[in-house]
């Protein structure tokens, strides 16, 4: 921006009093003995004239502006913190200085940019080494010198949009910059009570809340750091890395030596701020992380269930359940209760079937349009808290911020799996369940909690895709060594088969609880992934011998239950078909499995127009012409495996090995089923 004195016309009034005011500063500065102290030069020639010198700073030349505010700063920094109302100058100079760099854009150079974070730096160091020596025994630190810390870096951060061309070498300066910013706030508590911030802020116009006001400091720069790797953080190099995990996981230290969390707008914001960051080095890491996943999991496992402490969870989630709403029951369901409900009074046929309708599209608009606040089909109930007169909309956002702190956790769990599988599958303990999965345990959450109970659908979504990459890859053959043993006995020490073991066991009770009652579509198919790796990576002869019938008849009974959406419906019947066949596959094979089909063959439910059972089911799917996946996906498996082992041992006098007659329809029908596969295999070769 080019001055009013360069292009031959006068200078403004303003202009002339912004260069007076320095140059008179500058002259005093330089006299031997000095007349007056720093503080008092400030004080008269500067930031008396505050208002003035803003609004002079947007028709001056952008570098004189820049090379007057850095003289200012080296003077501040080298005043004595011993001086007289040290305190009120740190504040009103912060105050100056972020005003002025809001309106004036700077163009700086390598050299001007150095300089620039050099000052700022000296300056920010002077703020936090002012608050931890006047912090008191309880803790509570001075706000009326964090808040000039937080305005200062709010400067260098205005300053830094203002600039266009980045370099590789200035993005790192900056990111060494903010590393000492954040390593330097660590010995400042992050929580102050209200009332004495409030005391020690007046008289004194501050913009910034007076609450956990070092936490605002972290969140600044921790913004402003995550700026920095999106845009070049590909190019750091190793060193920089390395800095940059040691300050996160000194950070976490912090936390973790202080739970539990603070709930309230401006921690919240700090913990998002450093939780997107840390997805941001996670999803790329150029150095080993192995060294800090353990600290990194406990650190993470305090926010699955943030915001969520007041709550509770209905008593409508627990196993057995006999109360569900009409929107999240099956078709089925729904329509036997709508039956019944109409005993009392009669209604003509067109409005009962109208009536049926009206259920069907609502659980569809109730499925399809779910909200990011609210749950499919499992709700948590709000404390009364939440539902008083106070402001609505304030509630609102508080719940959506306190939830995408909790999505943020999840992603950066699901971001430490993929960095380094085999470190994180050594904390799997802490992030699953190995007891009661269906209950609400708030204080011991695990990944499993998040799925079943977070009343944020994205919460959720997220818990099932970080399930999903956890259950992938390795992990097939590290849950090889798992078996459940039933035990009374309660110590600290469980060996590593056992504990999988429980693990594998409440992983089955929960997703198969939510595959019977979850209606939103996309959720569902994560959940049938999910099932797939698990029933594909536990060793079924070494866990309780129901497990895998439930499995099969859980998955069974919702394929008979089907699906609402017309348009997801083929795509959630094949995935749930698949889990259906892998189940019956297993290898080896189960007894119970076996004995289970030899049962339906021999009854003859297959041929018989009351058709249930598994058998059933994959021919009744098989022969469907409506979609070629389904039909595909139930054919490839219903003539292989342990599916018609019992038909391959049926005798030419119709018994099978037990002595049991079976249907000579079901035979016949077993081996059309055969013919058709091989004739559709050979047609596609």
């Amino acid at each position: 921006m080019a001055g009013k004195g360069f292009d031959g016309a006068a200078p403004t009034s303003l202009v002339r009093s912004w260069r007076t005011a320095f140059l008179t500063l500058r002259d005093e500065t330089l006299t031997i003995p000095p007349r007056n102290s720093n503080v008092q030069l400030l004080d008269n020639l500067i930031l008396s004239h505050s208002n003035a010198l803003v609004s002079a700073a947007v028709e001056l030349p952008s570098h004189e502006v820049l090379s007057d505010i850095l003289f200012m700063m080296e003077l501040v920094a080298a005043t004595s913190s011993d001086e007289e109302d040290c305190t009120r100058i740190y504040a009103q100079t912060s105050r100056l200085i972020h005003d002025i760099c809001r309106c004036v854009s700077f163009d700086l150079n390598l050299s001007s940019y150095s300089s620039v974070l050099n000052c700022f730096g000296k300056m920010l160091n002077l703020f936090l080494r002012n608050v931890a020596a006047i912090c008191d025994i309880s803790g509570i630190c001075s706000t009326t010198t964090i808040i000039p810390a937080i305005e200062c870096l709010q400067a260098v951060r205005f300053i830094i949009i203002s600039h266009r061309r980045w370099l590789q070498s200035e993005d790192i300066i900056l990111v060494k910059f903010l590393l000492d910013v954040i390593d330097c706030s660590h010995g400042v508590p992050f929580w102050m009570p209200h009332s004495i911030c409030k005391e020690k802020s007046t008289g004194i116009n501050m913009r910034f809340s007076t609450e956990r006001s070092s936490s605002e400091l972290q969140t600044v720069a921790f913004e402003m750091l995550s700026e920095a790797i999106s845009r070049a953080g590909s190019s750091f190099p190793v060193d920089i890395w390395r800095s940059i995990l040691e300050v996160f996981r000194k950070t976490m230290d912090v936390l973790a030596l202080k739970p539990p969390v603070v709930e309230d707008s401006a921690m919240c914001r700090f913990y998002e701020s450093f939780l997107c960051c840390l997805h941001l080095i996670l999803i790329d890491p150029k150095c080993a992380v192995s060294d800090h996943v353990s600290v990194f999991v406990a650190v993470l496992r305090m926010f699955l269930v943030y915001g969520l402490s007041g709550r509770t969870p209905g008593t409508y989630l627990l196993v057995g359940h006999k109360q569900k709403e009409l929107s999240s029951m099956s078709p089925k369901a729904s329509r036997e209760l709508l039956k019944k409900s109409d005993h009392g009074t009669y209604r003509p046929p067109h409005l009962r079937k109208r009536d049926c309708l009206n259920v069907k599209h609502g659980s569809v608009r109730h499925s399809q349009y779910m909200s990011d606040s609210e749950s499919s089909t499992i709700n948590v109930t709000s404390s009364d808290s939440e539902f008083s007169d106070g402001d609505g909309s304030a509630s609102d956002s508080g719940r959506v911020q306190n939830s995408r702190v909790r999505v943020a956790a999840i992603t950066c769990i699901q971001d430490l799996c993929q960095a380094d599988s085999k470190s994180l599958s050594m904390q799997w303990s802490l992030l699953l369940p190995t007891s009661d999965a269906l209950q609400a345990r708030m204080h011991d959450a695990t990944l499993m909690t998040c799925l079943l109970f977070d009343p944020c659908l994205k919460a959720r979504m997220a818990s099932a895709t970080t399930l999903v990459t956890m259950m992938d890859g390795l992990s097939s053959i590290f849950l090889q060594v798992a078996e459940y043993k039933e035990s009374n006995k309660f110590g600290s020490f469980m060996a590593l088969s056992s504990s999988l073991g429980k693990i594998l066991l409440e992983l089955h009770r929960g997703l198969l609880y939510l595959i019977e009652h979850e209606a939103h579509t996309k959720l569902l198919a994560l959940l049938f992934r999910i099932i797939k790796l698990l029933i594909s990576s536990t060793p079924y002869s070494r866990m309780p011998p129901n497990l895998l019938p439930l499995v099969v008849t859980s998955i069974r009974t919702r394929i008979e239950e089907g699906f609402w959406l017309k348009s997801e419906r083929s795509g959630l019947l094949a995935a749930a078909i698949g889990c259906l066949t892998l189940a019956l596959s297993t290898s080896p094979s189960s007894a119970q499995i076996r004995n289970m089909l030899c049962d339906e063959v021999s009854s003859g439910h297959i041929e018989t127009e009351k058709k249930f059972g598994v058998l059933s089911t994959l021919f009744e799917y098989s022969i469907q012409s409506s979609c070629l996946t389904i039909c595909l996906e139930a054919l490839q498996h219903t003539i292989r495996g342990e599916t018609v082992q019992p038909l391959k041992e049926a005798r030419c006098d119709g018994t099978i090995g037990d002595g049991k007659i079976i249907a000579k329809g079901d035979w016949e029908r077993a081996q059309n089923v055969s013919k058709d596969e091989t004739r559709a295999t050979t047609t596609e070769s």
